[in-house]
């Protein structure tokens, strides 16, 4: 482990296993450049330094408890509190699809919470009518169906299970969603080459549905969480920023606005957390933030602790215990580790010759490229991130003014850099995630400019710009850096083209 005092650079490499485009937009640039991680629009072309933190610093400090109750002290006995039930008294002319319907709930989790076994009601019956987030529990919603399609919810159902699956298994493809792409289909492919009998897709999805159900499960939000969650002022998904107007809208409506933050806000903080519960619950079971929101819409008002989510059904990322040391395992000689970065899209973890792990990847600047083979080196967790503005490229040259008969041409001014540095604090939202793990090439102990860390965009990995190297969601990381002993081989790779399978009967086309 580094010392406070070691500094690991971010800067551009002259290597010829490095080819970076200059990527930073000049003031009073267009919109029409690069997508980059809010806040960071500038200081994607400053130089960083990736900088240890003090373990300290890492949570906030959760206010002291209520004090206890008291109690009476005569004999008498404390009233007892009314229940807050909601009772119904059945009136001629209902039935239980009208009294589901008045209050927003079905049937089934109408007759499931005053367990019932038949339709019948008679006038002058009381039925109890559960809260949205009791009846979600009961016997979750069911999904529309869209014209000309039949039994919409099965395949979501087998969907999400499938995910899930592979997810405990360790074939990750990203923040789970009732629309996965063409990276679980990448990884999918890889878990069925290596795993007999996984090829028949129908018998994987019963067993995946074996072994995870549906693929959901319930998480109740607890005091403690909120020791990595920002105050309530701090924002980013906006579901109302967009208004919808058309079944295209509504589409885009799902994807969560991109959160209106700035540079500044990320330096004051002393920990760059989470800002909502829903990023917390969201980053903590592996999953994207809309589709948490979709499957949660009982839920109307700001989480708080004792909120019931309904999440997926994987082994949970524990931000407060990811970190534990010793994060990286030592070598193993008997079952040696090796690692495969393939079409700068997915790492493969290896365990002597069996393939073990697989999480997709990307750049977080397009046109880092390696080749041959690097090496693992050590991890640092809870990384931060320092600066002194200095540009990371070299000074342009400006042209001659007009007319002063000078032939050469003036450099110029470069932008005064800081005094001292500027940091952005550790945390689930630092750019650089949770865990950073230095890279070097084979021949050589020397630290190579960029490393493999997390990110504070899981869902928005592949399409934003940020600062770092090669980064994976925070979940992944914090999987795969103890997978990965220092000294692990690192080998570049191009896969040849395949046929995707197709999945019809589990994926039916939106």
């Amino acid at each position: 482990m580094l010392s406070v005092a070691v500094r690991l650079p971010l800067l551009l490499g002259t290597s010829a296993l490095l080819s970076v485009c200059a990527l930073a937009q000049p003031a009073g640039a267009k919109a029409s450049g690069p997508k980059v991680e809010p806040g960071l629009e500038k200081a994607v072309g400053w130089k960083w330094q990736v900088v240890p933190s003090d373990e300290k610093s890492w949570g906030f400090a959760l206010p002291e408890p209520p004090p206890p109750p008291t109690f009476p002290t005569s004999l008498e006995a404390a009233p007892t509190p009314e229940p807050r039930s909601h009772v119904y008294e059945v009136k001629k002319g209902d039935a239980l699809i009208l009294i589901a319907k008045r209050h927003g709930i079905t049937v089934a989790q109408l007759k499931g919470f005053n367990e019932m076994t038949s339709d019948v009601i008679r006038v002058g019956q009381t039925v109890k009518i559960p809260t949205p987030e009791q009846a979600e529990l009961i016997a979750p919603s069911p999904v529309s169906a869209k014209p000309g399609q039949k039994n919409a919810p099965e395949p979501l159902k087998a969907n999400i299970a499938l995910q899930v699956f592979l997810d405990r298994e360790q074939f990750s493809s990203g923040p789970i969603s009732d629309q996965p792409g063409l990276t679980f289909q990448k990884v999918l492919q890889r878990y069925q080459s290596v795993h007999e009998g996984a090829q028949d897709i129908a018998a994987l999805q019963q067993k995946a549905q074996s072994a995870v159900g549906d693929g959901f499960t319930t998480y109740v939000l607890k005091d403690g969480d909120f020791r990595f969650i920002a105050p309530p002022k701090a924002q980013r998904y906006d579901p109302s920023a967009a208004p919808v107007t058309s079944p295209s809208a509504k589409a885009k409506a799902r994807t969560p606005a991109a959160p209106s933050i700035t540079y500044q806000e990320l330096t004051e903080p002393t920990m760059l957390a989470y800002r909502t519960p829903w990023e917390f619950v969201a980053e903590r079971f592996h999953c994207d933030e809309a589709f948490l929101r979709s499957v949660n819409k009982s839920i109307k008002t700001a989480p708080v602790a004792g909120t019931t989510f309904r999440v997926p059904n994987v082994i949970p990322f524990e931000i407060e215990t990811a970190l534990k040391e010793p994060i990286q395992s030592r070598s193993n000689p008997q079952n040696l580790a090796k690692a495969d970065m393939v079409d700068l899209s997915l790492l493969e973890i290896y365990h002597g010759d069996k393939l073990i792990a697989v999480m997709p990847m990307s750049v977080a600047r397009p046109g880092l490229r390696g080749r041959g083979t690097w090496t693992i080196l050590n991890a640092i967790p809870r990384p931060r991130l320092a600066t002194l503005q200095e540009p990371r490229d070299r000074p342009q040259m400006a042209p001659p003014p007009f007319g002063s008969g000078s032939s050469e041409p003036t450099p110029t001014p470069p932008q005064p850099k800081l005094q001292s540095d500027e940091y952005l604090a550790a945390g689930p939202n630092n750019p650089v995630g949770i865990i950073w793990i230095n890279l070097a090439k084979a021949d050589s102990p020397d630290v190579l400019p960029y490393g493999l860390s997390g990110t504070s965009i899981p869902d928005q990995m592949d399409t934003q710009e940020s600062i770092g190297g090669f980064r994976l969601t925070n979940w992944d990381i914090a999987r795969a850096v103890r997978l990965l002993p220092e000294g692990t081989p690192l080998e570049w790779k191009q896969s040849a083209p395949t046929v995707m399978p197709v999945i019809r009967p589990a994926f039916p086309a939106n």
